[in-house]
């Protein structure tokens, strides 16, 4: 069982602006939550000046806590999203969110997951159909971090999620997709697994919220960011066949369709 949470900043466009700017931490859940439950999240800032943060989303449900100044605390699930998600800070706040494992969020909701992707949707929203969202009566983003980690736990196992097969294999073969360079092409990898790609696709949708196909390519496009910015510019043309893009040509437009920006401007950006 992991010891510490996720380490990188994957997915977080000029990470080092970022932490200069607002406090930014990560948290592990009690170990009763870790099958499904990614890490905790926590943003707390004090601006003299608004703050834009750009993310490139992971194949992820996160459910997300936030308050401003001393207004009321609000609750959304924010579904997988397929764009780059882009939001400004002002003034004071705090933000208390939950990032689920890919496929971790179908044991906490009573349909395909696919029914979130691109959407963000208040607890106010869900409270007809999703018991949980009317069980929220705040104090997410209240308190040290320990505090906000017990209310998240206890928030978390209240909503009595239950374990399947179906989903731990998901999360398996997800998470078999991040760490493998060598996964390309959805046909091998469903043969790997015995499993038509039909099949996969369906699981897919229903679990993660999205295909197999995406959830490749947007893990391959994270590394290309992260290399990025981390340390001198590296080889395109080398860092796109160890990736699985046809060429370094296919590389940059993906790149840049994603992040808004080609590599080269923004390793610059972050340089």
């Amino acid at each position: 069982m992991r010891q510490r949470p996720r380490g990188d900043s994957r997915g977080i466009l000029a990470p080092g602006r970022l932490l200069r700017q607002v406090r930014f931490r990560r948290h592990l859940p009690a170990p009763a939550l870790r099958p499904w439950v990614e890490h905790y999240w926590f943003v707390d800032w004090d601006l003299a000046e608004p703050f834009a943060q750009q993310v490139v989303p992971h194949p992820a449900v996160n459910v997300v806590f936030r308050r401003d100044g001393d207004g009321p605390e609000t609750a959304e699930v924010a579904g997988v999203g397929r764009e780059l998600f882009s939001i400004t800070l002002v003034g004071s706040g705090r933000v208390s969110g939950v990032q689920f494992r890919p496929g971790g969020f179908r044991p906490f909701w009573p349909g395909p997951v696919a029914e979130l992707t691109g959407l963000r949707r208040s607890f106010a929203d869900l409270a007809g159909r999703w018991p949980p969202a009317r069980d929220h009566t705040g104090g997410a983003c209240d308190g040290t971090d320990a505090e906000r980690c017990h209310v998240l736990d206890t928030l978390l196992t209240g909503w009595a999620p239950a374990s399947d097969p179906v989903t731990d294999e998901v999360i398996r073969l997800v998470e078999e997709i991040r760490t493998d360079r060598t996964v390309l092409r959805v046909d091998a990898f469903a043969r790997r697994h015995g499993l038509s790609t039909r099949r996969l696709q369906r699981l897919f949708l229903d679990r993660v919220g999205v295909g197999p196909k995406w959830v490749i390519r947007r893990y391959r496009i994270q590394e290309a960011i992260e290399q990025a910015a981390d340390g001198p510019p590296p080889d395109w043309a080398r860092l796109a066949a160890d990736l699985g893009y046809s060429d370094q040509a296919h590389l940059i437009r993906e790149f840049t369709a994603v992040t808004g920006r080609s590599p080269a401007a923004y390793a610059r950006s972050v340089g």
